[in-house]
């Protein structure tokens, strides 16, 4: 048997670090000292955990007890815990920075990351459309103008391109970052195009289209997106499986972004006593409302504020409890009792080579960014000359026509993959496999606009003095707890079908025809105004003929 003396490589401090359990309470400082030792000792820490190391500390311990029976040393369970959690953060800290420098994988070149970037779709033919788009909005003012709808169908065909270019740079980023944080990111960027065209309506003072199209968007996602994945996905599968921790969590949170809508829009009709007068043309003249004034408009500000940071605590919660749920050493894992598709798709991830560098796709998505501010800029801009000229409803622009911006690649993409297959079948050649993974991703893209950007435009409106409020249109109001429900009845079960799919898809189509001809509520354009006051508004709707 070793003695104590021959193992003289156990350093000083290492053995000065441990005591005889019960020789004394663990002090205040045993957690910091524990946390210290595992920094600065981390290899040696390895070499106590083994068996023979242990044993012989154990030795040691045994035949210095009584010289040192007084002297603390430090090896309290705290300190031992201590040591853990450094060791794990340490482990996890490592695997993550390794992962996001690509270590393991193939490494692409600069030039092969452009070449794939610009091969990843036959959708980025369309991006030719962008310099034409740019050289047609400048050429706006000029004798050589191209007029305002041909701007506004090129910086339409322009964006396409740019989100499914969003699309493929948040998968190439997810396989560096993993499945939690690469969804998050991808569901980020799905939501650019929506964003940007939100962010430049609220700049421009356009309140009533901002809301008509966050809700658009909203349903859009709830409906459309998934709709058309389920069935063209589902169309030779009996069905497809959701993830379940997911879908349970998202019905809760998709039902209070949509509550926190219905509050100060209940709010305002439980006061609402109608026009104080019909003018003779049929226009609601509100001239001397005790309902519709500043007051009451400051109320509904202070309250969609105060929900404002309410619904992105509870967003940035659900975040949190995603990526890291109770439990021992859960942070970025998946669980246990998902389904086998769910684990296959997420040990995939870990499988598959990128085919983009990280910073390439890091500045691909920054110039990205960029071009679309820009287009989407130049859209809205062109938006009320093709209303005026195509005599379209300002309520079917924002609800239908607008968020299909961000659609249009997705559902052209979707179409081509549903109609191919179709045309291998009836061929009797080798279709392609449709997976057993449903893709409802786009309800996420409808829940973090709701509970993350929906309230970003209520605070960023609070910044420029743009007063966008949560009091929403009645019907469009309507349409969102329509949407919520039926999307959270489809998705209780985790599974999905093609039929399923067709329902969403047909609910969409409803709402498209009947709100080509809804006009909107008089008393929420008046409440709307910007960035004039109420009472100015209602002397100007006056002074135009409304009151007369």
């Amino acid at each position: 048997m070793a003695t104590p003396a021959s193992h003289s490589s156990v350093s000083e401090k290492t053995h000065t670090d441990i005591a005889v359990p019960g020789t004394r309470a663990p002090m205040s400082g045993d957690f910091e000292r524990g946390y210290a030792l595992g920094r600065d000792s981390n290899v040696e820490l390895l070499r106590l955990r083994s068996p023979s190391a242990s044993s012989r500390l154990n030795l040691q311990v045994a035949d210095h007890h009584h010289e040192h029976e007084h002297e603390y040393t430090g090896s309290s369970p705290v300190t031992q815990y201590a040591r853990e959690l450094y060791d794990s953060a340490v482990s996890r800290e490592r695997v993550f920075w390794d992962r996001l420098r690509g270590k393991g994988k193939r490494k692409v070149g600069w030039g092969e990351s452009l070449k794939n970037a610009l091969m990843s779709s036959w959708l980025n033919i369309l991006l030719l459309a962008i310099p034409l788009a740019w050289v047609a909005h400048f050429l706006q003012d000029t004798e050589h103008s191209w007029g305002h709808n041909t701007v506004f169908s090129l910086c339409f065909t322009a964006i396409i391109p740019l989100e499914a270019l969003f699309d493929w740079g948040g998968e190439q980023m997810a396989i560096y970052l993993g499945k939690t944080i690469g969804d998050l990111l991808i569901v980020t960027l799905n939501n650019a195009v929506e964003t940007a065209l939100a962010i430049i309506l609220l700049a421009h003072c356009e309140l009533r289209l901002l809301q008509s199209t966050i809700v658009g968007v909203v349903i859009l996602h709830l409906l459309l997106v998934p709709g058309v994945a389920f069935l063209a996905g589902g169309a030779r599968v009996w069905e497809q499986t959701l993830h379940p921790h997911h879908t349970q969590l998202n019905h809760s949170l998709l039902t209070i972004g949509i509550l926190s809508i219905l509050l100060p829009t209940a709010f305002f009709a439980a006061l609402d006593r109608g026009p104080v007068s019909i003018a003779a043309s049929g226009n609601a003249n509100f001239e001397g409302s005790t309902l519709i004034t500043d007051k009451t408009r400051q109320n509904v500000l202070a309250m969609s504020r105060g929900f404002a940071i309410i619904l992105k605590i509870v967003y940035v919660a659900s975040r949190v409890y995603l990526s890291n749920p109770p439990g021992e050493d859960n942070a970025l894992k998946h669980m246990s009792a998902l389904p086998e598709e769910l684990k296959e798709a997420e040990d995939e991830l870990n499988e598959i080579e990128p085919a983009i560098n990280p910073l390439a796709c890091f500045l691909m998505l920054c110039l990205t960014v960029g071009l679309t501010g820009a287009t989407a800029e130049w859209l809205v801009e062109s938006i009320e000359h093709v209303r005026e000229e195509g005599h379209i409803q300002e309520e079917w622009f924002g609800l239908i026509l607008l968020p299909v911006v961000s659609f249009a690649a997705d559902g052209m993409v979707a179409l081509v993959y549903f109609f191919k297959s179709a045309l291998l079948h009836i061929l009797g050649k080798k279709a392609m496999v449709p997976s057993l993974l449903a893709r409802a991703r786009a309800i996420d893209l409808s829940i973090q606009f709701t509970l993350w950007w929906m309230p970003f435009l209520v605070l960023l409106g609070w910044i420029l003095d743009n007063p966008m409020i949560l009091l929403f249109d009645f019907y469009e109001l309507s349409l969102l707890l329509g949407s919520c429900f039926l999307v959270n009845y489809i998705t209780a079960d985790s599974k999905t079908n093609w039929v399923e799919g067709l329902i969403l898809v047909a609910f969409y189509i409803m709402i498209a025809v009947s709100a080509w001809f809804y006009v909107g509520q008089p008393e929420l354009q008046i409440m709307l105004s910007c960035p004039d006051s109420v009472a100015s508004a209602i002397v100007a709707e006056v002074a135009g003929g409304g009151g007369e």
